[in-house]
């Protein structure tokens, strides 16, 4: 996935499904700087990640 994809699901109100490393993940936030996004897995909200963007895949 690319940085500008990654903002548009961010700030989506439509649910959009995306994986990290075969799991369904939210992405919490963005950042432009460093292209990483902070991401926690749907099934474990407490659970919380900084990943690449490039790392994430959208279905």
């Amino acid at each position: 996935m690319d940085l500008t994809r990654a903002q548009a699901i961010l700030y989506s109100p439509e649910k959009i499904k995306v994986e990290y490393q075969g799991e369904s993940v939210w992405i919490d936030s963005v950042d432009e700087k460093t292209s990483t996004a902070r991401i926690h897995q749907e099934r474990n909200p407490g659970n919380s990640l900084t990943v690449y963007v490039s790392q994430l895949e959208e279905l």
